[in-house]
């Protein structure tokens, strides 16, 4: 028999979600802890057999990266609420296995009372807590961690005790609940310390396993780049200054003669579910006001902040449902990183919508460069890019798009205000597409807070149709 040093099968062989970084390779900064925490979590789904029924939930942070790698299910969480998300899905699925990855700037500030009441009623849930005193991704601000005399981003001259008191002891507050069965706290110091880490996680899975309740797994981890400190630095600042205010151990441990037994909660049937939503079962259930040749519509509208892309989309998916359309509108604020592109996916059907994420949109709207890039290879074969040519100047498309460059921005600073560019890209998609009807929109920009601007967004929209339709009978005239 051989020894086979390979990467956990639940893992991601290739780790094609993270744009933009090597994808064999994770996208964490040199001597983070996540990515040991990582390695730790895989081989024990694996070893454990559990990763086909594991759904892995995580909230805004660097714990939301979690998708990227973990070949499980994933579900992402509003910052702080992953033990009530993560409490609904072991709820509506007993037979999983429910891992709350949180971060210490999510789970004792604004998640402080979901973790707390989860604790307390003794949901069977995995907790994998990671404490690295400081908001990691967002800035390096001060979190409810942060030490005593700790310099960051929000509190320059030290975290002072009479200002902003003193950190917070999560395994210590929860372990003083009834119900949790496990809680334990550990570091990522050095070998023999990664090694009792690994096995405080296989024990809190362990205890979901066999249904006994509440774990808490609490993980002192390193974060160089927050700390402003060399990787063996902050691997040093965790064993010298972090474990005198954070001591590891086992703060709570329950036999199973103490654990409080867990009543399975009842389980509705798929058609139950349906029957209680007054749904009906049928699956090419269509709206019967609606022409039979409408076709279904999946956009992603994307730019910058600040540019009113999810203005857009609601306003899209708005004057669909007046038409008496089946709609969806799913906004995205860029959680995962700051710079990023903000964006919504906007569905507009004939037929009942399963899900509000467009995977594979037939349109793309894009505002600026980095959308365009990032959203072009998710086009469907013969789809639109439809991009503001004011700002992409660089257009390297994939043979199956089909460009239209129209200067939005341009068209709305001539128009005497920039704020209404989005409002020429739905008069050029309306024209293309014939999504909903100028009426529809029209009545919409007359609802808006803005009445100042009605008028020049009433312009805006006819100007970005004109346009469109200048477009489409050059390239009708234009010889095949």
């Amino acid at each position: 028999m051989k020894d086979v040093f390979k990467k956990p099968d639940s893992f991601y062989e290739f780790f094609t979600r993270s744009a933009g970084v090597d994808k064999e390779a994770t996208h964490y900064c040199p001597g983070c802890g996540h990515g040991n925490l990582h390695k730790i979590i895989a081989e024990a789904l694996d070893d454990l057999e559990i990763a086909d029924r594991t759904v892995f939930v995580s909230p805004v942070g660097c714990s939301v990266f979690g998708y990227y790698y973990f070949h499980v299910g994933n579900v992402q969480s509003a910052h702080g609420r992953a033990p009530a998300v993560a409490t609904g899905v072991k709820r509506a699925l007993p037979h999983s296995i429910v891992i709350s990855y949180q971060g210490d700037g999510d789970l004792a500030a604004i998640g402080a009372n979901n973790i707390l009441q989860a604790a307390n009623r003794g949901e069977s849930l995995t907790v994998i807590f990671v404490n690295n005193a400081i908001y990691g991704m967002t800035g390096g601000q001060m979190a409810p961690t942060t030490l005593i005399d700790q310099k960051t981003t929000t509190s320059p001259y030290g975290r002072n005790a009479t200002n902003e008191g003193f950190p917070m002891r999560v395994s210590e507050l929860l372990s003083s609940l009834q119900a949790p069965v496990y809680i334990e706290r550990c570091t990522l110091e050095d070998s023999k310390n990664i090694m009792k880490t690994r096995k405080a996680i296989r024990q809190a899975l362990q205890n979901q396993i066999d249904n006994r309740g509440f774990s808490l797994v609490e993980v002192l981890a390193p974060c160089p780049t927050g700390w402003k400190l060399e990787p063996t630095d902050a691997r040093e600042w965790v064993a010298t200054k972090m474990v005198e205010v954070f001591p590891p151990g086992t703060y709570k441990k329950r036999d199973d003669a103490e654990a409080r037994p867990i009543v399975p909660h009842p389980v509705l049937t798929a058609q139950e579910v349906l029957d209680k939503l007054s749904i009906s079962d049928k699956p090419d259930e269509v709206t019967a006001e609606v022409a039979e040749d409408f076709p279904t519509h999946s956009l992603v509208l994307a730019g910058f902040g600040g540019q009113g892309i999810l203005l857009l989309g609601q306003l899209i998916a708005k004057a669909a449902m007046r038409e008496s359309k089946n709609v969806s509108w799913l906004p995205s604020y860029g959680p995962e990183m700051r710079g990023g592109t903000a964006n919504c996916h906007v569905t507009v059907s004939r037929k009942r919508i399963g899900s509000p994420f467009v995977t594979t949109p037939t349109h793309v709207i894009a505002m600026n460069q980095p959308s365009m890039e990032k959203f072009a290879p998710l086009l469907a074969d013969g789809g639109y890019m439809i991009y503001d040519s004011s700002f992409v100047k660089s257009v390297s498309l994939p043979s199956h798009v089909k460009p239209i460059a129209i200067p939005f921005s341009e068209i709305a600073n001539e128009l005497g205000n920039a704020k209404v560019a989005n409002m020429v890209a739905a008069g050029a998609l309306l024209a293309l597409t014939g999504i909903t009807a100028d009426e529809s929109m029209q009545q919409l920009i007359h609802e808006l807070p803005r009445k100042q601007l009605i008028e020049v967004n009433m312009k805006a929209l006819a100007a970005g149709r004109e346009r469109m339709e200048a477009l489409q009978a050059e390239t009708a005239g234009t010889p095949a």
